[in-house]
């Protein structure tokens, strides 16, 4: 926001009623109760400058002109975070990700809360994780990290900026934020030059325009994405800014399997050892929950972080994995060490993660098979780890068929996985006793479709929480290719769903 263009208004404002204008003194009488009922002659010539100023304010969704001025230039010391989607409900989505993370997401969303609500200014983590903490508690975290003193406040700034595209001219961090999800490259560099400082400022839940680029670069015209980043770089955004949970641009170029982008960060002196989302959440392992095998190996590379034994199988080192290992099936300490991270956002659900060696040694089956790592997979079953076993959202089978590893679910069910096996998925109001037919069917993957069913994958089959079976995940998520062939194979018919 340009404070010198709210002066200006306001002093146009004061000009407009001096001169008589009866739609600027509605405005004033609209937003300062102090006039309402004055006479127009008199208001004419005593409303003042400051009147004119708290009325653009109260316009602008701010309780005050002193808001306002702070909220357009703030301290040097000030970590003020920008608006960057004007939508309410969006915001809303935040502040309940941060109901469900507060306990799992690491030091980073603890630290959020204890700068913004006052009553856990100076708690410790412990302290914070574990006191009451309601939805309106939530909600003043991003009232304040806005530099709002309530929600109300928030929500009638956030609902301004989405019906007044004046407003939203207003806000040089959210049109750079439009201008790169539209790939303009030159609307970016044009509002860098502009505002020196638009760089190094901070959004919503703490994301720079860095790691918002490297974000929309996953969905950008080839070469887009990294224009876009090198704009930015070379405006002097830190390489290595964590957001409010921790994630810097590189652990979102591994979220997102951007090779490029990641080397780009890398030669800049990207910390490869940054943990977001919990202990042991680097950026390979960003990369490795999704099996992105590609930026998973440029990763691996320079930094094996933390070397537990789930990240050793999801790079298929054969040869660090026996450093975890004490004996044939005993796995050591440091195998089950660094594993507080488990999900990069709060669309999975809260689980905590132990030390038990069954469950460490099936998760690491589940992360090999996720990557397509054929070569770790006997020795993981010779540990022990259990072909069917759900240790988080998720069967080694169900896995394999999300990441299209064709060759690795030939392997499972070689070995006695069972194909109709109905597991957990994704978060729990949309992946509640999905089978690998489920899973290969909504995401298109036609050749682990008809390898599912060529194994005896039954297509009748019915999730447990909407009801649907294979053609119905196909048909809902626009399969066409794979709803056909279902449907060409004569059996059940389409039983649809709402998600999966």
């Amino acid at each position: 926001m340009n404070l010198e263009q709210q002066k200006k208004q306001a002093r146009e404002l004061l000009r407009a009623i001096r001169a008589g204008s009866a739609a600027a003194l509605t405005r004033v009488r609209d937003q300062h109760l102090r006039w309402v009922n004055v006479a127009d002659t008199t208001a004419r010539r005593d409303i003042a400058l400051h009147d004119a100023q708290f009325v653009i304010a109260r316009e602008q969704g701010f309780a005050s002109w002193t808001k306002l001025k702070a909220y357009a230039e703030p301290s040097p010391d000030a970590r003020h975070t920008r608006l960057f989607v004007a939508d309410v409900k969006w915001i809303s989505d935040r502040v309940h990700g941060l109901l469900q993370t507060r306990r799992s997401a690491g030091p980073a969303a603890l630290e959020q809360i204890r700068e913004w609500h006052p009553r856990f200014d100076g708690c410790s983590d412990e302290e914070i994780g574990h006191a009451p903490f309601t939805e309106a508690d939530a909600q003043l975290v991003y009232a304040r990290e806005h530099g709002f003193d309530s929600w109300g406040d928030l929500v009638r700034r956030v609902t301004l900026l989405e019906t007044d595209s004046s407003a939203r001219a207003g806000e040089p961090f959210l049109a750079a934020f439009e201008a790169m999800k539209s790939g303009e490259v030159a609307a970016l560099k044009s509002l860098l030059t502009g505002n020196p400082q638009l760089a190094r400022d901070r959004g919503t839940n703490g994301n720079t325009l860095l790691n918002l680029a490297v974000s929309i670069a996953a969905h950008a015209q080839p070469g887009v994405g990294l224009a876009l980043v090198e704009s930015l770089l070379a405006a002097g955004a830190d390489v290595n800014e964590g957001n409010d949970r921790g994630a810097t641009p590189l652990h979102q170029a591994g979220y997102s399997n951007q090779c490029d982008i990641a080397a780009a960060l890398i030669e800049k002196g990207a910390d490869l050892d940054a943990e977001a989302h919990g202990s042991g959440g680097t950026p390979l392992i960003f990369a490795l929950f999704w099996g992105h095998r590609e930026v998973s190996d440029l990763l691996g590379r320079h930094s094996v972080a933390p070397g537990n034994l789930r990240a050793c199988a999801g790079l298929g080192r054969i040869d660090l994995m026996e450093r975890c290992f004490s004996a044939e099936t005993a796995p050591t300490i440091e195998a089950c060490a660094a594993r507080g991270f488990y999900r990069p956002h709060s669309g999975f659900p809260d689980w905590q993660p132990s030390t038990d060696p069954q469950e460490v040694l099936d998760e690491a089956l589940v992360w090999a098979c996720k990557s397509g790592r054929m070569e770790v997979l006997p020795r993981l079953l010779r540990a022990g780890a259990r072909l069917d076993a759900d240790p988080y959202r998720g069967t080694p089978l169900l896995w394999a068929a999300w990441c299209n590893r064709i060759e690795t679910a030939m392997w499972l069910l070689d070995h006695g996985a069972i194909v109709d096996h109905k597991a957990t998925f994704g978060g729990p109001n949309h992946g509640q006793g999905v089978t690998a037919l489920h899973l290969a069917s909504q995401k298109g993957h036609v050749s682990m479709v008809r390898l599912l069913i060529e194994r005896g994958a039954d297509p009748s089959i019915t999730d447990d929480l909407h009801h649907g079976n294979a053609q119905g995940h196909a048909n809902f998520y626009g399969q066409i290719v794979v709803g056909d062939y279902l449907r060409s194979l004569g059996k059940a018919p389409s039983s649809d769903v709402r998600g999966s």
